[in-house]
């Protein structure tokens, strides 16, 4: 489906029981809805679920120019008012689990619970770098340019050799991307910085990493963030690196399901 919000036409997905609360679940760099595809069964009954691609990223639509983690909470609070939703759960991925922090420094209002997923606070020079490459390479030849390496760069080892469809499916995610979309929204996540804002997050809060993500969201940096949260708390997904929900989606169903359910 797709609604006109914050200037933008925005494509969702719902599901689930109409009758729970609800739970939005944020994309990141790259995505699209589908990457919560091995979610749904087991949040379904529980949850009234709403996906959305962000800005740029899978259906829809791009703006030019740089985007902001302002930007793009401004568009996910545009589409909960289109929707006439005033309070939701909150989990994202990636740059989705860093516009959940986010939502949480400046909209603790509108959120019951927040699940940021394998991700940053705070953008540093290291992993900038690695950014503005990838960002040059597809400035010059295209989103195709950085498919494998960003696919490869998300999942262990022993995940890409068991699961080579998998891994396709992810291609093929990928390359969705604007090019515009995908210089918005790695604009945003270069220009990270809310670290110090984190104390002002007003609710319950559980991050969660994947166990053998060493550099998306690793357990140090994840550690830290919820140590900075007052009643923050962190918890890794077993046998799963950046994307835990795609390599684990078990482990990963069973540890958020068991915190969104805890009264």
């Amino acid at each position: 489906m797709i609604v006109e919000a914050n200037g933008i036409k925005i494509h969702y997905v719902i599901d689930g029981n109409e009758n729970k609360p609800w739970l939005t679940m944020v994309t990141g760099i790259t995505n699209d809805t589908t990457m919560w595809d091995g979610q749904i069964d087991t949040l379904k009954n529980d949850f009234h679920i709403l996906r959305y691609d962000l800005r740029g990223q899978g259906q829809t639509s791009a703006t030019h120019g740089a985007y902001s983690v302002e930007l793009l909470c401004q568009d996910l609070l545009a589409l909960w008012d289109a929707l006439n939703i005033q309070k939701s759960h909150l989990t994202g991925l990636g740059l989705g689990g860093s516009i959940c922090l986010a939502m949480g420094v400046h909209h603790s209002d509108r959120i019951i619970k927040l699940v940021p997923c394998c991700c940053r606070s705070k953008m540093v020079p290291a992993f900038a770098s690695m950014w503005h490459d990838l960002l040059n390479n597809v400035r010059k030849n295209g989103i195709e340019s950085i498919v494998e390496n960003t696919a490869q760069r998300w999942f262990s080892d022993s995940f890409k050799t068991q699961y080579p469809e998998k891994l396709e499916a992810v291609r093929q995610m990928i390359r969705g991307t604007s090019t515009d979309g995908y210089h918005g929204v790695v604009s945003a996540f270069i220009n990270l910085n809310i670290e110090d804002q984190l104390k002002n997050i007003k609710v319950p809060t559980m991050l969660m990493g994947g166990a053998e993500d060493k550099v998306g969201g690793p357990e140090d940096i994840m550690r830290t963030i919820a140590e900075q949260i007052p009643g923050g708390s962190y918890t890794p997904v077993p046998n799963a690196a950046h994307i835990a929900n795609l390599q684990n989606p078990d482990g990963f169903n069973q540890i958020l399901h068991t915190y969104l359910m805890q009264a």
